[in-house]
């Protein structure tokens, strides 16, 4: 009988280099820094620093993945920029980037989009904008107080989109070039 043992197979991501397991964790928290940028919807015109700081922070875990030496510090940052760039950034951006008011806006631009196709329309109108507003249970324009008497923001871009008819803010603002939307807060 031998004494020697049976050696075990070292698992596979053990054989890969730690220099190129820091490269393929960088790449990772790229793509998941560019995927969460583009995950924001379109429309929404401020949102350029929610989709470029994610980049910003991705560019300086990847150059401390790939400087650092010391396995367990490039573990960690692999772990704090995974989680960071794959739940906490596309999260807070989408939470953040729809507040209700946006998210009403945004579907009444839909609709005002799809009425303006459907009737071959080459833009949106004003009119459109407020059919389909007034269909979603919203008005157009700031509400009409004693404070203030006069309406703004109802007959020309950027419109003031109201959820409720009865309620002064939150708002959001809509305008259309031809059929493409932008919604932002006002």
């Amino acid at each position: 009988m031998s004494s020697e043992t049976p050696s075990t197979p070292a698992p596979a991501f053990r054989s890969v280099p730690p220099r190129l397991q820091a490269l393929g964790a960088a790449v990772l928290c790229l793509v998941i820094a560019v995927a969460a940028g583009f995950a924001v919807d379109a429309r929404l015109d401020r949102h350029w620093l929610l989709r470029g700081l994610p980049l910003l922070l991705a560019f300086a875990c990847c150059a401390l993945l790939l400087s650092d030496q010391t396995r367990r510090l490039r573990q960690i940052i692999t772990v704090i920029g995974l989680v960071m760039f794959g739940v906490v950034f596309p999260v807070s951006q989408t939470t953040w980037s729809q507040p209700p008011e946006i998210k009403f806006a945004l579907q009444v631009a839909t609709d005002a989009h799809d009425a303006a196709t459907k009737a071959s329309h080459t833009a949106v109108t004003v009119a459109d904008v407020r059919s389909a507003t007034e269909s979603r249970g919203g008005a157009i324009g700031s509400l009409k107080t004693d404070k203030t008497p006069e309406i703004h923001g109802a007959d020309a871009y950027p419109l003031i989109i109201r959820a409720h008819r009865d309620q002064g803010r939150p708002w959001a603002c809509l305008s259309f070039d031809k059929l493409a939307a932008r919604v932002r807060p006002c």
